[in-house]
């Protein structure tokens, strides 16, 4: 299959869960990267189609679940002084800090906006020369074009009352990270199809091989997801370790050159934490020297703050893999939408937020993809 241009074709999903039912024929984990394919998963059911030897496992794709929980309180402190314009994505509202959200620090009087774009945030800059305007910059290699962009164009307009609140993670690392855990039992990845479309796919075959791991660049319509399932289980039962591209209409090898260039220019690799998974080396980035002027955290002198996780959300664990959302004492009880614990019952793209959601709310029964990692060897 070179493209997929039907999604809803049911007689094309019928044909792409025929082929990996007769190809899988050892119990298999794959790990779907984003939170979007995750999503897109539970929604369509895509997880009880598959044949019971295949295991999807979700991975740390979500950008809002994986900010740490001190950037959140560094978010609501400065959302709270006066003076300032705290701007946000809209999923960023309802993440739990430490004793409060973005949404309440909006109803005690801080001035804090929904807005689409990171250049939206910084025309209020413009228009509002006598207040900070700041916008939470979070997210994967996807979002940091255009937050790169805004942060040079306010230096190109001499705009002295823009900054970003920076918590930018990089793909590559986590996987490194999740590879590397102890615990781990993936034996594939569904790449995130929309971050490749920015960097390119160069930092994946390294890794593929490293870990003798597939890595399909995956799509996010359930298709899609079907075609990159099939490829990856496809090369397990060969005992193959490659990098395919299964999303050919958006992912380029190089990918968006341009984008990278602004990347580079703005942004420079740093270490980060990620909410409930801890420090991941060389996972983040942060503002050049060059830039530094716009770092919100330096500006506003909350480099300080420090918390610690609820001992009593697992979203850690959900973020690696280790659980399913409904194996969490407090998913659906003490943590619903409406009193979450942690980011992945809030996040448009959370695990536990497609769990509840779709009505996911009993413990998966175990399947036969659920066994240690074992070392691939190719099918007589």
């Amino acid at each position: 299959m070179k493209y997929i241009d039907e999604f809803n074709d049911p007689q094309l999903a019928r044909r792409l869960l025929d082929e990996i039912r007769a190809t899988a024929t050892r119990p298999w984990a794959l790990m779907e990267v984003c939170g979007g394919q995750t999503h897109s998963i539970i929604r369509h059911g895509i997880d009880q189609l598959l044949p019971e030897q295949v295991e999807l496992i979700h991975g740390p794709g979500c950008p809002v679940c994986v900010t740490p929980l001190e950037v959140i309180d560094k978010a609501l402190e400065i959302a709270s002084r006066p003076g300032v314009i705290f701007c946000s994505f809209g999923d960023m509202l309802r993440v739990p800090g430490t004793d409060r959200d973005l949404f309440r620090v909006k109803g005690e009087g801080g001035d804090v906006r929904v807005v689409y774009s990171p250049l939206d945030a910084l025309e209020l800059a413009r228009r509002n020369p006598d207040r900070e305007v700041v916008f939470f910059a979070i997210g994967f290699e996807t979002t940091a074009p255009a937050n790169a962009m805004a942060v040079h164009q306010a230096r190109r307009l001499g705009l002295t009352n823009f900054s970003l609140l920076v918590s930018h993670v990089r793909v590559p690392p986590a996987v490194e990270a999740i590879m590397t855990a102890p615990e781990c039992r993936v034996q594939g990845f569904l790449a995130a199809g929309h971050v490749c479309s920015v960097m390119g796919m160069a930092e994946y075959p390294e890794l593929a091989e490293r870990f003798r791991v597939p890595m399909v660049v995956t799509g996010f319509e359930p298709l899609d997801i079907l075609e990159g399932i099939r490829r990856a289980v496809r090369q397990l039962e060969r005992g193959e370790h490659r990098v395919e591209n299964a999303y050919p209409r958006a992912v380029r090898e190089a990918g968006n050159p341009a984008a990278v260039r602004m990347i580079e220019e703005v942004f420079e690799v740093t270490d980060r934490s990620w909410r409930g998974i801890g420090r991941i080396p060389a996972s983040g980035w942060r503002l050049t020297d060059a830039f530094r002027a716009y770092d919100a955290e330096h500006r506003f002198d909350v480099g300080g703050i420090r918390t610690e996780e609820p001992a009593e959300c697992r979203a850690g664990e959900v973020l690696q893999g280790l659980i399913k959302p409904t194996e969490c004492a407090a998913f659906g009880t003490t943590c619903t939408p409406r009193t979450p614990l942690g980011a992945t019952m809030v996040s448009s793209e959370g695990a536990c937020a497609a769990y509840y959601l779709y009505r996911r709310m009993n413990a998966p029964a175990p399947q036969a993809g659920g066994t240690a990692r074992q070392e691939v060897t190719p099918v007589a």
